[in-house]
């Protein structure tokens, strides 16, 4: 499945949702002047007030999601389907909590009518920065996405030669062919392999230091694309990947609670 860009994960996209995304329903309430304001703002001395509370309650989504956001991203970066639930949950949230408010401000409005008309105000606004601003994010993403050097992982074949520079997260499994090393990764949505003279025992500090673990005595695997674990009809654990038609790495009961355990 496509990963989203880690540039939607920069400060950069964070504080364009905390900050941009209420500033942009703010300024569509008060100067649109929209029918679902004349009737729950009460436009006149307290449609300010209400308006600046409502996109206070936005603020608090907002922050509390993208930080959550964050920390996920930290283990497993989202797909696209993934992303667009989330960032739908987002609005719905907000809607809910501004009926909540609406409903209390107007005794005689049940939360029920409110959260639906939230529901509607909400959609027909604020998905319109949601949109923009993934497309901004788009356009910035060759300079949020550099991978930080301590994020790279420096395959030397047996002699000390660099032979293979990549990113940690990208690494799918390395697999031990007699002499070599069989490295799986991605580029972009591509399954790629690269033969490396090298031993598993040569590579082992490398792969250790990158939270990448040995999960049988011929293979590494990244715990960060481990999907699931389960046993074949013979009984065997294998490891799941999150890889499309990527075909499953074998876990030996040796390592099984080291992996479990990361997951």
């Amino acid at each position: 499945m496509i990963k989203i860009p880690a540039s939607f994960h920069s400060v950069t996209a964070t504080i364009l949702h905390i900050i941009g995304i209420p500033v942009f329903f703010i300024g569509f309430v008060l100067i649109y002047e929209s029918q679902w304001m004349l009737r729950y703002t009460d436009i006149g001395p307290g449609s300010t007030i209400n308006t600046l509370l409502l996109a206070s309650i936005l603020i608090g989504v907002e922050t509390i999601s993208r930080i959550t956001m964050l920390f996920i991203d930290q283990r497993n970066r989202m797909n696209w389907w993934q992303y667009t639930f989330w960032t739908l949950g987002e609005i719905f949230v907000f809607s809910c909590f501004a009926a909540l408010y609406m409903a209390l401000l107007y005794g005689d409005l049940g939360y029920f009518p409110a959260l639906g008309e939230c529901l509607r105000m909400s959609f027909a606004t604020i998905s319109y920065p949601y949109i923009n601003f993934a497309l901004l994010i788009a356009v910035i993403k060759p300079d949020e996405d550099k991978v930080a050097e301590e994020d790279l992982v420096r395959f030397a074949d047996s002699t000390g030669r660099l032979k293979l520079v990549i990113a940690h997260d990208v690494i799918l499994y390395i697999e031990a062919q007699e002499n070599y090393v069989s490295v799986h990764y991605m580029e972009g949505t591509t399954h790629k392999e690269y033969s490396l003279r090298q031993s598993m025992r040569g590579i082992e500090d490398l792969m250790d230091k990158h939270g990448i673990i040995r999960c049988q005595r011929s293979y590494f695997v990244n715990p960060r694309h481990v999907k699931v674990l389960r046993r074949d009809k013979e009984g065997m654990i294998q490891a799941e990947l999150d890889v499309l038609n990527s075909k499953p790495v074998p876990v030996s009961p040796k390592y099984y609670e080291q992996l479990s355990k990361m997951l």
